[in-house]
């Protein structure tokens, strides 16, 4: 696999399989062979961990191709990748789930006809965890297809053949309606929470009470930072670590358990009660309320 500045892989282990995240115009090169969990760091060392001094737009978002067929998936990947998203492919129903879970996608794109489960009942099993966006892609064109999508919780639906073009047009409307909190100026503004990233300052607002200054720690506000640019969105660890700590430290995920345990009893003084959220299995999520 060729190495250069327009394609880069970062390779997680996922399930016992390679997950391949990359950016630039070349389809991917599929893996499929064992390998071991890699360490959380990684991500730093090949630049697809999260970054909290870039701040989140549509078009650096982490899109999830779920398609059975190579050729497709590979122009879906080439087309995203040329508009500058960072993407990663499955090949079936249980794999994206498994994706899914480890990597947290900011959209995904599902087919319906898939191995071992249907693109159905991945939907379901997404919608059951959270509310990231999807855009089901099917060759049945039929009226009922599309409506037990948009009833199942898609977000859009195209039909194939499609053009690769308004897939990632469409990408980009789902994310821009989907996707809250605002990064103009160097501010982030999430209901009533404001962070000024250039001022490293932070203050919630609850009610009609006078917004209250976070009297956070350089890695609280980091974690805070990456979760109000996509809230709602749960965040694994192996990401929250990633982001508030330096490339040269070393530490374990659960490391993430106890400043986010300082994050949150923060932000409940200053009347932010449930906030911050635990997801089981996955890590937290930062709620608008």
């Amino acid at each position: 696999m060729k190495e250069g500045p327009l394609r880069r892989a970062l390779l997680l282990g996922v399930g016992g399989t390679r997950a391949l995240i990359h950016s630039g115009s070349e389809p991917s090169t599929r893996l499929a062979q064992p390998v071991h969990r890699f360490s959380t760091l990684l991500p730093k060392l090949a630049g697809y961990g999260p970054d909290i001094n870039r701040p989140w737009t549509v078009d650096n978002a982490l899109i999830l191709i779920v398609e059975d067929e190579p050729q497709i998936s590979d122009i879906l990947v080439a087309y995203f990748a040329r508009e500058g998203f960072r993407t990663v492919t499955a090949g079936d129903g249980d794999l994206a789930l498994q994706h899914h879970q480890m990597l947290s996608p900011d959209l995904v794109v599902l087919d319906v006809k898939l191995p071992r489960r249907d693109g159905f009942e991945v939907l379901a099993a997404l919608r059951a965890r959270g509310t990231t966006p999807v855009i089901m892609a099917s060759a049945m064109g039929e009226d009922l297809d599309k409506l037990s999508a948009l009833r199942i919780g898609a977000d859009d639906y195209v039909v194939k053949p499609f053009n690769p073009v308004e897939v990632v047009a469409r990408a980009k409307a789902v994310l821009r309606r989907t996707q809250g909190g605002s990064t103009d100026a160097g501010l982030l503004r999430v209901a009533g929470l404001t962070l000024d990233t250039s001022a490293h300052t932070a203050s919630l607002r609850t009610g009609d009470a006078p917004a209250q200054a976070l009297n956070l720690t350089r890695t609280e506000f980091r974690l805070l930072s990456l979760m109000a640019r996509s809230p709602n969105k749960a965040f694994s660890r192996a990401e929250l670590l990633d982001a508030c700590l330096p490339p040269e430290g070393e530490a374990i995920e659960r490391t993430v358990d106890s400043h986010a345990s300082k994050l949150r009893k923060k932000l409940e003084a200053a009347g932010g009660s449930g906030w911050l959220e635990g997801v089981r299995g996955v890590g937290y999520r930062l709620k608008a309320i």
